[in-house]
């Protein structure tokens, strides 16, 4: 297949890309540089510079493609509390824009990367497909919640095949935003440099973090489905955040200061998933332990691609 990765040279694009290369699959990342790094994206792709209100840029780069991978999002929780309309503009329009080239391009299949911030604050856990979607907590979480609906409209309209994945915590190699604000690269690089972790909660929010390896290979996973879908990929496990940092020590031979952050504004208590429905459906699981990807990841802080 052609395949078309907005966002592509970003932390999670950047590992679909390679699942996809490594598969034989024919790639062009999409990517305008804003918050991805050229460096990112496997030599063997086509790489167009560009963004998602270049329509005209857009279809001509989704030229006799087979699907798109939307993965082109701003993503950073406190930012987008500061900056929703940003928000709205980059994530919401650029959608909008991206389906109308699809279909003028005659592209019918998209996977979109999407978030368990669509469900707020849960009422029960684990999550599963059938949770409910509210309001979410804060203007990121929101504007996933309305791609989601703009790519529902559209199958609905002319029956674009589309895939949902709602991300819980991903983490590994290639994670290099800027400014970083999630937990695992910001301990690891803190414990590295010794310096204090900085902790948010006292570290008693429950996440589900997911290597990114295991997330890239859903992407892949879900390729050939037909129709409407929708699939939560995480390890189907919780994991305390103060857990994560006494991971870390472990496997970095020392421990640091811990920085009391206290409260912080857009949190959740805790967010994890079953992961039943994309195992039955298409075979996948999460396969990468916690410590196993911790260690991956602390090797890459070590030695990061320059």
């Amino acid at each position: 297949m052609k395949v078309l990765v907005t966002g592509g040279a970003g932390f999670i694009g950047s590992h679909v890309t390679k699942q996809l290369l490594d598969q034989g699959h024919e790639v062009v990342v999409y990517d305008n540089l804003s918050r991805g790094f050229k460096e990112l994206v496997d030599p063997r792709a086509k790489f167009v510079l560009g963004s998602l209100s270049e329509k005209d840029k857009l279809i001509a780069s989704l030229k006799n493609a087979d699907a798109v991978i939307h993965m082109a999002a701003f993503i950073t929780v406190p930012e987008s509390v500061q900056k929703p309309s940003l928000y709205w503009e980059n994530n919401v329009t650029g959608t909008k824009i991206l389906l109308e080239a699809m279909r003028e391009a005659k592209v019918k299949k998209i996977i979109f990367s999407s978030s368990a911030t669509v469900y707020g604050d849960p009422d029960k856990l684990p999550l599963t497909e059938e949770s409910t979607v509210k309001k979410a907590v804060n203007p990121y979480g929101q504007t996933k919640i309305e791609m989601e609906n703009l790519i529902k409209k559209e199958f609905e309209k002319s029956n674009l095949s589309a895939v949902l994945l709602r991300y819980f915590n991903p983490y590994g190699p290639n994670e290099r935003h800027n400014p970083e604000t999630h937990v695992v690269p910001n301990f690891i690089k803190a414990a590295l440099s010794h310096k204090p972790i900085p902790l948010y909660w006292k570290g008693e929010q429950t996440r589900d973090f997911i290597y990114v390896e295991d997330l890239a290979a859903a992407h892949i996973a879900v390729l050939p489905l037909e129709g409407f879908q929708i699939f939560n990929v995480g390890t189907g496990t919780g994991t305390k955040v103060i857990r994560l940092v006494e991971e870390i020590f472990k496997l970095v031979g020392h421990k640091v200061s811990v920085a009391d952050l206290g409260k912080r504004e857009g949190d959740v208590s805790a967010l994890y998933t079953s992961a039943d429905k994309i195992q039955q459906e298409v075979g996948w699981q999460a396969k990468t332990s916690l410590e196993e990807g911790l260690r991956k990841t602390i090797d890459f802080y070590k030695n990061p691609i320059k």
